[in-house]
């Protein structure tokens, strides 16, 4: 694959408004009865922060994997940056890093061998990555142990080291599957604040959980999914607690995610 196809896209679309654009997705898996989502639009934008709320089974992870490509769909159109997912999803993927929730990595690499290797996916040159891997390693604080094979690492640390090599290229969008899962207190807490920090910049942020908490500190936006549908799409600031509760006891478990 030719390194310079893999350069982030530098076109109109990089200033505009609308990052992600999700219009109509439906999947359903070749032997489910049911559709595991249904119908799902939303958008995210620039320097925003999106919550994709619901419990196990709502459709979370589904529609994460249709934006990134892991799960082909026929119906309904995503769009990153203006691009295609289905008709040009190379186009897409330049702009994005992904965390998926089960910490697909390569075991066998140290941890640095593994952040160099996605920056070279990207075409990362030399000085940048070293300094964005300073500025990474601040805030998940591998230390030495990046030096480590991942075969070794705690939950914790492979969620680390996957938040650290998706971010090595600075997507623009900052897709993120239950992020907050085997994480200490202070990660956690560092982890929102990176987070919070990185959209300040422009950057657009949409992440799965389950964890109202975590939307109410972190989010600008919250889409709430029940069984595979969207229940209710609003800016954070906009909910009351009432909302709050509304949208906790509106979580089921009668999807396939």
């Amino acid at each position: 694959m030719d390194k310079e196809e893999l350069t982030p896209v530098a076109d109109d679309t990089r200033e505009s408004e609308i990052v992600v654009e999700i219009d109509n997705l439906s999947k359903k898996y070749p032997r489910a009865k049911d559709y595991a989502v249904k119908d799902v639009s939303f958008v995210c934008r620039k320097g925003e922060i999106v919550g994709l709320l619901g419990s196990n089974g709502a459709g979370k992870s589904t529609t994460l994997k249709c934006l990134t490509g892991i799960l082909p769909f026929k119906e309904g159109e995503i769009y990153v940056l203006g691009n295609s997912v289905k008709g040009d999803g190379m186009k897409a993927k330049r702009n994005f890093g992904f965390v998926t929730d089960n910490h697909a990595v390569f075991s066998k690499m140290t941890g640095l061998e593994y952040v160099a290797f996605m920056a070279d996916i990207y075409g990362v040159g030399k000085e940048e990555r070293e300094a964005r891997l300073e500025e990474l390693q601040r805030c998940f604080h591998l230390g030495d142990k990046i030096r480590n094979l991942i075969t070794s690492y705690s939950h914790g640390m492979k969620q680390k080291i996957c938040m650290m090599g998706s971010l090595i290229h600075s997507p623009r969008l900052w897709v993120l599957d239950e992020p907050m899962l085997g994480l200490d207190p202070r990660t956690m807490n560092a982890v929102s604040q990176f987070m919070k920090d990185y959209a300040a910049k422009g950057n657009t942020i949409l992440f799965s959980t389950h964890n109202l908490d975590a939307v109410r500190r972190i989010c600008d936006r919250v889409v709430v999914i029940k069984s595979g549908r969207v229940f209710a799409d609003s800016p954070v600031s906009e909910l009351s607690e009432n909302d709050f509760v509304e949208y906790f006891s509106a979580q089921d478990d009668t999807a396939v995610d």
